[in-house]
């Protein structure tokens, strides 16, 4: 029987939760994820689980932090004043904002907390330090 190695192209089909099963993402309903092992454009953690699995074949995994989106590193959390913001920009909990930095990068922040005139940015990946729950099916290895 034919197993996924690296180099291989895959078409899967996964639903990944977290530690209190609250759904984080799914392929359920949409067309399967495909992608080239070993490519690195997924976490390790995935790529890694699905690397010896046959076609057809089911899998639940977790994926501990470090093979996942990494720590929540506490210095990409800024505090920043209120009157930083446009007007026009609603500053709420939860609300996502690209902001560039002088060198021109564009940088993803989540703002994560608004306390009088501070807010308060998470640079982080929202899945960081987090472990994640997938369960990952097979649905086809490209020849």
């Amino acid at each position: 029987m034919n197993q996924a190695k690296q180099g291989d192209i895959v078409k899967v089909h996964y639903t990944g939760k977290l530690s209190n099963g609250e759904v984080f993402d799914s392929s359920t309903g949409k067309k399967p994820l495909t992608f080239k092992l070993g490519d690195g454009n997924l976490i390790s953690g995935f790529e890694n689980a699905v690397l010896g699995m046959a076609v057809g074949q089911s899998r639940s995994v977790t994926i501990p932090a470090d093979e996942g989106y990494g720590s929540h590193n506490e210095q990409l959390v800024a505090q920043v004043e209120r009157n930083n913001f446009p007007e026009k920009i609603e500053v709420k909990v939860g609300q996502a904002l690209q902001i560039k930095k002088p060198n021109g990068e564009v940088v993803n922040v989540t703002i994560t907390d608004v306390s009088g005139e501070q807010v308060t940015l998470d640079a982080n990946h929202p899945l960081a330090g987090k472990d994640l729950n997938f369960e990952i099916e097979l649905v086809e290895i490209a020849e």
